[in-house]
């Protein structure tokens, strides 16, 4: 098609934000997100949630999708009972971001988890997630950075082939990791802070961490670069 690839990225459903006079539901994304995206050399689309069937439709017209960070998964996704620590459920989110997930899985169009994005990208293939984690996050609404090191040999170390300090702010992390994904970066404690499905199923990354709150653009341009190819 050529130009800049097409890139969705999911949004957050919020009962009441406020602008001007109004106070009202909304559909919302750091504005760190699409900026990321534009510098990197994409055309930012947001997707609110929707009804999950229409998915496949969604995906079908961009060339890469991202899962954004927000909210914990649900633990019922993953057969678990709610523990204390674990945040309030955005079911309608949830939904949403796992049909796109299979849409994208399905029609092979690049896909990037951040955060949630990646944590959900584990539940949707069937594994099951650690409810709270200490020490990945600065304080409350502050993001923190730590290092994390790639796995040699996989689709991140490609990217990133050195360890690299990264922003974050996560308390949740994956504990039994999906059939078919590859751990490929971990942190110092040894969390998986990295996933992803062999090449041979398409281009699909996961990062514990959130690159738009940083000046590393390496993760989301090997994203666009893989829906420049897939979309031309």
């Amino acid at each position: 098609m050529g130009g800049r690839p097409l890139i969705g990225v999911s949004t957050y459903l919020e009962a009441g934000a406020r602008w001007g006079v109004w106070e009202l539901e909304a559909a919302l994304l750091p504005a760190a997100y699409p900026r990321l995206v534009s510098r990197s050399g994409g055309l930012p689309v947001l997707l609110p949630p929707d009804q999950p069937e229409l998915a496949p439709q969604v995906v079908a017209r961009l060339d890469g999708v991202v899962i954004a960070g927000g909210p914990d998964v649900d633990p019922a996704r993953y057969g678990a009972e709610r523990g204390p620590r674990c945040g309030p459920p955005a079911p309608e989110r949830d939904a949403w971001e796992i049909a796109l997930i299979e849409a994208a899985l399905a029609a092979r169009v690049p896909l990037l988890g951040i955060c949630r994005g990646m944590q959900l990208l584990n539940v949707a293939l069937g594994g099951t997630l650690v409810q709270h984690l200490d020490g990945h996050a600065e304080a409350v609404g502050v993001f923190g950075a730590h290092p994390v090191h790639p796995v040699p040999g996989t689709l991140y170390a490609a990217v990133q082939p050195a360890g690299t300090s990264v922003p974050t702010y996560h308390h949740q992390a994956v504990d039994r990791l999906a059939p078919g994904l590859i751990p490929s970066a971990h942190a110092a404690d040894g969390t998986i802070e990295a996933v992803e499905l062999p090449s041979a199923q398409g281009w699909v990354l996961g990062v514990q961490w959130h690159p738009e709150m940083g000046t590393d653009e390496r993760v989301m341009r090997a994203l666009i670069a893989a829906a420049s190819e897939t979309g031309s």
